[in-house]
């Protein structure tokens, strides 16, 4: 029989729970531009500077997260803007807001993607042509979130996607910015040990921040899914029917965050630093969801 720990696991298992409850607690979630009303209740779950992204949506202008970025610095929180370049009308558009975001909010770090959109609304083809201006340092912004696919992207080839990533890479260097990678969601948890293991291979000094699901129902979450375009390991999902679909759709992605623990001990993803929760609207309940997991965690520590 194996030796207990005071917390009552096995070694090993201590050692995953101890990972994963470190994983939520250098991790963060993501909220959208309406709710500023809300940040003080997420603010009483989550650990003072937790980074929380408000998204930019298609027909939004960045501008318009100004005042959810301002109160989430109020209550402690690290504010981060999603930059969305394809959605972007104007470089005056993007260093106007940048220059408010980092003078109001203390804005440090963006996430800057592409922002899915058939055509751009101004001059930026995608997310390389607004870094390759540099007016992310020149208006005070030091670190960088750039996206990863782990089921690739539906309308970039897999190539084109890897070239784009490594030039952004190169870019934020030459520029003198930190950057770091934010996974898509995936329904197969080990789509994304296999890309974060890929990485660390390729490109040893890039942290990554794994993206799950948050706490939802099932219907929610397959419908931003499409969305989202992860659609590989959903279809995959659905050829075995919707009972299988509801089994790996469940409210609570704790079996996700044990899978990447377990894989974070064993050193294959030893790049992988945080989690990251997409919301889908329920940002009260993400909090919530990582604040459970950092209070029990202290909790059998304790004993």
């Amino acid at each position: 029989m194996s030796a207990l720990s005071d917390t009552g696991l096995p070694p090993q298992a201590e050692d995953i729970a101890a990972g994963a409850a470190e994983l939520v607690a250098c991790g963060s979630l993501e909220m959208g531009t309406d709710s500023p009303d809300l940040v003080p209740r997420i603010a009483e779950l989550l650990p003072a500077g937790t980074p929380v992204y408000v998204n930019h949506l298609p027909r939004r202008l960045l501008g318009e997260s100004l005042p959810v970025l301002t109160a989430l610095a109020k209550a402690g929180l690290e504010p981060v803007p999603h930059v969305a370049a394809r959605r972007i009308a104007s470089p005056a558009e993007a260093e106007t807001f940048l220059q408010q975001a980092v003078r109001q909010a203390g804005v440090r770090k963006v996430l800057l993607i592409g922002g899915d959109m058939a055509e751009p609304v101004g001059p930026y083809a995608d997310s390389a042509g607004l870094l390759k201006e540099r007016l992310l340092p020149d208006c005070g912004i030091v670190q960088v979130g750039l996206a990863g696919y782990p089921e690739g992207h539906p309308r970039i080839a897999t190539e084109r996607l890897s070239a784009a990533l490594d030039d952004k890479l190169a870019l934020a260097e030459a520029q003198g910015i930190s950057a770091y990678i934010l996974t898509q969601f995936s329904f197969a948890p080990m789509r994304i040990v296999e890309y974060c293991a890929a990485m660390a291979r390729r490109a040893p000094h890039v942290a990554i921040y794994v993206g799950m699901a948050g706490p939802t129902s099932p219907r929610t979450l397959i419908r931003y899914a499409h969305r989202c375009g992860v659609s590989a390991s959903l279809l995959a999902l659905q050829a075995q029917g919707m009972g299988a679909v509801r089994l790996f759709t469940h409210v609570d992605p704790t079996d996700q965050l044990t899978t990447f623990a377990r894989h974070a001990q064993s050193g294959s993803t030893r790049n992988v630093v945080g989690v990251h929760l997409y919301a889908f609207g329920g940002v009260v309940a993400a909090a919530a969801w990582m604040n459970a997991r950092i209070i029990a965690r202290a909790s059998a520590a304790g004993r």
